[in-house]
């Protein structure tokens, strides 16, 4: 195991925003990753998790096909001369349990056009969905579960 690995990955990731590829910037860097590490060491997860290359790749190939498909319904719904839409909040049962997998798959149904992730239940076991069109929930539901979460759960479990 690379020691100091964490706040390698963080320089490279300041260096990479920050543009300037400067060693004394990459320091600056890794000095920043540890500062951050330190300060939120007891908030991070103890436990281990496991990543399937295989499966992450059908993970981000699907958010791109999701992305499109949604970017493409949301312009025809707009573009109509008729707006018939049912925009609603519906709750969805989680079967991620683990922080990381509750916010990831907020943000890819977040990032997905017509949709917003609005909250989570205290006991983590709801996550509260907006939809632009919410004519039928029972879809989105299913859609959200043999869709995102499903391969969340492939990739890191």
């Amino acid at each position: 195991m690379i020691p100091f690995r964490n706040e390698l990955i963080l320089a490279l990731v300041w260096v990479a925003i920050s543009g300037s590829y400067s060693i004394p910037n990459l320091a600056f860097g890794f000095v920043i990753g540890w500062i951050v590490l330190f300060l939120v060491r007891e908030q991070l997860q103890t436990t281990k998790v496991v990543i399937r290359p295989i499966a992450l790749l059908l993970l981000i190939a699907l958010f791109i096909k999701e992305l499109v498909l949604s970017a493409f319904k949301v312009a025809k719904l707009v573009l109509s001369p008729r707006m018939d839409i049912k925009p609603g909040i519906f709750a969805y049962p989680l079967k991620v349990d683990r922080d990381f997998e509750i916010t990831l798959l907020a943000n890819l149904i977040t990032l997905t056009p017509g949709t917003l992730s609005v909250d989570v239940s205290d006991d983590r076991r709801t996550l509260f969905v907006h939809g632009m069109d919410c004519s039928d929930p029972d879809q989105a539901r299913r859609d959200i579960s043999q869709g995102f979460e499903r391969r969340i759960l492939e990739a890191f479990r």
